[in-house]
Formats: structure tokens, sequence, C-alpha cells
């Protein structure tokens, strides 16, 4: 008999990922608690849950980011969990641990692997002890520019210096040689300080041309790990995702099923719970890990399209303490599924392009997929991530995949606002795309950015 699972859920985010969440409850028969800033009043999520409650004003920091507002609604609302979605309080330990203090399930990790995880140094001396394969680099935070100096000569340049509580390209920097090491550790670490209330940093080796490849794993907190294969995220921007497939064209089933398995042996060692995905670096045959994320991935639905596997009801279940559904004997890939992360901006200058949706078409039919929240007269907000849809499409191969991606970029109607549109019909076209010959600094140079 299948284990009781929620009578409410309260959705702490906002946007595509909130009506994500809120459509995999509905079919669970679980009902939901959309929270909403003043500006968010009329979305999607907001519109079609069963409760909403306003928690602030526009700002994140007033409204999605306010621990206290989102507690209080829990409470008003009765809700049993709260998921965190991805972003926002996602990854906040802090946060993790006022929900369940306060008896709601966090529908994630345990704060204690949230903490371990979003700490870069402990994460890759953590993955070390499991045996996952690290970049190269110091152990531990660097404390000084001479230390930094000293170390990047010892293995070798080009080097990368890193926040230790980083993310998203920030207090990231790279030194080619021993001129540019002072000066990239010193901004590195201010950024870091600046963005994090944290200036710790580490170095290590900077990989010339290497492709950026995830595994997604799902755990329940009966000793049951499966991993759902790769994702190949190489195409970001500014270290910004633009684009993601699965299976990567880089990879062979033979490398896919050897990493897969090492990572749910060392997430099934660490007793870790719920939904994760372990990011690596792979160049030449080899897999560097660089960060675990403990949340839903804003790209998990090219993994659910190749596998048939509902990442975020998974997430659910798992959280009220049911199995998996499914073992790893029973997971199986079929086909290849390309996203394309469509958002506000312009598609030659990002900059960000906020304002009312006019017409509004999305496209459909066999194996398109559209996650979002847009609709005709719509307003988006100039407060928040300009990510307004994300546009999945599957293929019994790649070529039919990248086909039916071309098809539905050509239908898809968002007017009123500039979109990322063709940049991704431009991507395309390209013949190194095509093939599946990139690598995480070949957008920038597509772009004119590098």
């Amino acid at each position: 008999m299948e284990p009781r699972v929620f009578d409410k859920v309260l959705i702490a985010n906002r946007g595509e990922i909130a009506l994500r969440i809120h459509r995999a409850c509905k079919e669970m028969g679980i009902s939901t608690v959309a929270v909403h800033s003043t500006a968010d009043s009329d979305a999607m999520h907001v519109r079609l849950a069963d409760e909403s409650v306003c928690i602030g004003e526009p700002p994140a920091s007033e409204s999605y980011l306010n621990m206290a507002a989102l507690l209080t609604a829990a409470t008003i609302t009765d809700a049993d969990a709260i998921h965190p979605g991805y972003g926002l309080l996602s990854e906040n330990a802090d946060f993790s641990e006022m929900v369940t203090e306060h008896g709601f399930a966090f529908i994630g990790p345990s704060a204690d692997h949230i903490r371990m995880m979003g700490d870069k140094i402990t994460a890759k001396d953590t993955m070390k002890r499991l045996h996952v394969p690290v970049v190269p680099g110091s152990d531990g935070a660097v404390e000084d520019a001479a230390t930094a100096r000293r170390l990047a000569a010892e293995m070798g340049y080009p080097v990368l210096v890193k926040a230790s509580g980083g993310g998203g390209g920030r207090g990231m920097k790279v030194a080619q040689d021993d001129s540019e090491i002072v000066a990239a550790f010193s901004t590195a670490r201010s950024e870091a300080l600046a963005c994090f209330g944290n200036d710790e940093v580490y170095i290590e080796k900077y990989l010339g041309r290497p492709r950026h490849i995830e595994i997604q794993i799902l755990a329940d907190s009966h000793g049951g790990v499966i991993h759902l294969g790769d994702r190949d995220c190489s195409l970001q921007r500014r270290h910004q995702k633009v684009l993601e497939e699965a299976p990567s064209p880089a990879l062979n089933a033979d490398a896919r099923e050897e990493i897969g398995a090492r990572v749910a042996g060392a997430i099934r060692e660490l007793g870790y719970l719920g939904a994760g995905t372990l990011e690596f670096l792979y160049e030449d045959g080899e897999f560097y890990f660089i960060e675990m994320n403990t949340r839903v991935q804003v790209e998990h639905p090219v993994t659910e399209m190749i596998t048939g596997v509902d990442i975020v009801r998974e997430q659910i279940r798992v959280a009220a303490g049911a199995e998996l559904t499914y073992s790893q004997d029973e997971i199986s890939f079929t086909g290849h599924a390309i996203e394309c992360r469509i958002n506000a901006e312009s598609p030659v200058t990002f900059a960000p392009s906020p304002g009312r949706i006019g017409d509004y078409h999305p496209p459909g039919g066999l194996g398109v997929r559209v996650d979002s929240g847009m609709y005709s007269g719509y307003v988006i907000p100039p407060y928040y991530d300009s990510l307004i849809s994300k546009l999945i499409v599957h293929g019994k191969t790649r070529n039919e995949a990248l086909m039916r991606l071309r098809r539905a970029l050509q239908e898809y109607v968002i007017e009123g606002v500039e979109t990322t549109i063709p940049l991704h019909q431009a991507l395309c076209e390209n013949p190194d795309f095509v093939n599946g010959e990139y690598d995480i600094h070949w957008l920038e140079k597509f772009v004119g950015l590098d």
C-alpha cells in the first residue's frame, strides 16, 4: 500500500518552478498553497493554487526570502510541508532547520547536507572521501596571495580562484600565469565577501576545454538510491546555463554507467535524502567533481523526458517517508531531450526586458513540453530572474530532437517583450552545436563575449 503523503504543500517559490510543483501536487491529490509578492499577485501558479498568501513587497528580501513570512503562511494555512523549488531559499540550511523546527516537513535534504554541499571546500573533501574524482586543487582555503602564488606554480597554470561559498560565477577568477594570480586572488576574495559574506577562496586547476556534465540522483530514507543518467550543460554564458540536453553527446554508455554507479554509491554512503545533482567537468575521458546542488534543477525536465520519472513527485514522496518508486534496474533511457531556457532579455545584449506580454502562443505537438507561467496580458516584473519559459523537446534520436526543436522555436510566439528565442534558433543552425562539438567556453565565443 502506498504510504500517506502530505495533505497540503506550501510552495515557497515563484514562476515556472512554482507552477511545476503545483502540478505534481495536484496529480498526487495534494492541496497547494501559493505564496507571492505584491508584484506576483496575477501569476499563474497563484491563480491555480488552492490557497494563496501575499507575503510582502516585490523585492525578494521582503517576500520570497523572508523566512518568518513563509513560516507564518504555512502556519495559517495549516500546511504539512514546504517545497522550496530552486534558487531563493532552496539551499539555505538555516531555512531548512527552521521549517522542521516549526513542525513542517522540508521537501529536500537535511540541513546538514545542504550546509555540507553549500561549502565548496567541504563538498570537495567529502567527495574525495567517497572516492568521487575531483578537480586537482588546494587542500582547503587559501589564506593569502603568497600561498596562492606558490600553489598555482605547483599545480601549473592556468588556475581558477573560487569562492568557497560561491555560485553563479561570482567570486571566480582565472589566472593564466604568475603575473595574474595576485590580482585574481584579491578580486575573487573581494567578490566573495561582497556576494556571500564569506571571503574564503580556494584554487583549482583550470581545464582548457571541458564539458559540463551533471548526474541526477534520487534517494529515499530506506537506503534506496538511483541515478537518472547525465545531462550536458556546457552551453553557458557567464557561468549561467542557456541550453541543456540529455544524454550528453560527449559520453558513451559505459562512461555514463560508470560515473552514475559511482555517484549513486557515494550518495548512499552519505545517507542523503531527496533529489540532488552532482556536477562535473569532463575532459579527455576524465570526470572531475565541482559541486553538488541539493535541490531540483532548472534543467530537470530533460531527464524526465528520457526516463519517464517525475522527479518532483519523487521528491515529495521520499520527503513523506516513502520508498522510491523505482529501483536502478527499472530505469531505462529512451531517446534524446533538449531544453532551451527562454529569458525575457535581448538576444544580442542580454539586457533584461520586463513588461506586458501581448500575443502568446506556445508550441505543441508530439514530444514538445513548455514549462512556463506565461499568458497573454501577464506583466513580467522587473524584480526577479528573467527566465520566463523552458521549451523542452524529445525525440527518438538527437537529430529528431533537433528538428523538433527548430519547428517548436518557429511556432513559439511571445510578443510585447524581447526574448532569447532568436539566440536558440541561431544555435540550432550552428554546425558545432548540430554535431555536438562544444565545450563550456563555446557559447561565449559564439555570442562575442570572449
